[in-house]
């Protein structure tokens, strides 16, 4: 289906069942997951309200959807146990499986490893 930027204007949900609106031009009011998060909101239980739809050559066009601002939730406080449990993850991520040292930064599931370990000929070059 090859879109337009016009074909992306539907703010009665006539073609694509709802609300929908061209990349950038979301009417005040609403907000993507990310934007809502970056005011400190979830949208808490409620359903997508709109679209923005972004066409693209040769693939399918982008979508984000938009929730109310009206209707959205504070974001939920971290407990304690969540925090723990977070550290522990994250720890994990940075956790060497060669070396059992934290690398300092997350590993890459490509390598599989910190980079000492993947690329051990270029560290005894560079010392």
């Amino acid at each position: 289906m090859r879109l337009t930027l016009a074909d992306c204007f539907d703010p009665t949900g006539e073609r694509f069942g709802i609300p929908t609106y061209p990349w950038k031009l979301a009417p005040d009011g609403y907000a993507t997951r990310r934007q809502l998060r970056a005011r400190g909101l979830r949208p808490g239980g409620q359903g997508v309200a709109a679209q923005l739809l972004r066409p693209r050559r040769h693939r399918e066009p982008l979508t984000a959807h938009l929730y109310r601002l009206d209707r959205a939730k504070p974001v939920r406080p971290l407990t304690p146990g969540r925090r723990a449990a977070l550290d522990k993850a994250m720890t994990a991520r940075r956790t060497c499986p060669n070396c059992r040292r934290d690398a300092g930064y997350c590993i890459p599931p490509t390598v599989g490893m910190c980079t000492p370990c993947a690329y051990p000929d270029d560290v005894q070059r560079a010392a």
